[in-house]
């Protein structure tokens, strides 16, 4: 059986020790728009994009230069039917040394290619992984959301 989870990797010329912390400062790639703690295993945070997306975070694991998982624990989409489809997946940042680069395998399991919102939360994560993440590692300045619509999807959406 094929996994049909969206997943993307890169590989940076970081430590694995910058990329886990450049992940916990979720405001310093995806979105200054996060209110509570979203480094430590028990911190719950909340994400919102006006009013089109909101969800609640919970941080699951945190293995220092190796892992990050957390847990959609609620979700609320104003363009899908199901308004819900995030709730109860995992977003997982897996961190391995390959010689002197570092690769981050993003995986958000449960968001699969039937899911309504799968194209519009590929282009996202893709600009916000892959895009800001990156750079946040490599500059020490991300692109995050600071509230004005960053994808296609986004300013489609917003219209």
């Amino acid at each position: 059986m094929t996994n049909r989870d969206y997943t993307i990797s890169f590989t940076v010329a970081q430590s694995p020790d910058v990329v886990f912390a450049a992940i916990g400062n979720v405001r310093g790639w995806w979105s200054q728009e996060i209110s509570g703690g979203t480094e430590h295993v028990g911190d719950v945070f909340a994400y919102r994009y006006q009013d089109l997306h909101r969800s609640r975070v919970a941080i699951m694991e945190a293995a220092p230069g190796r892992r990050i998982v957390w847990h959609v624990l609620d979700n609320y989409f104003s363009f899908t039917r199901d308004e819900t489809e995030w709730k109860g997946t995992d977003i997982v940042f897996d961190i391995a040394s390959k010689g002197d680069l570092t690769e981050i395998t993003f995986t958000h399991r449960g968001l699969v290619p039937s899911y309504e919102c799968f194209e519009a939360c590929s282009q996202g994560w893709r600009m916000y992984v892959e895009g800001s993440l990156r750079d946040l590692i490599m500059t020490g300045q991300g692109r995050p959301n600071i509230g004005e619509a960053m994808t296609e999807s986004e300013r489609i959406l917003a219209a």
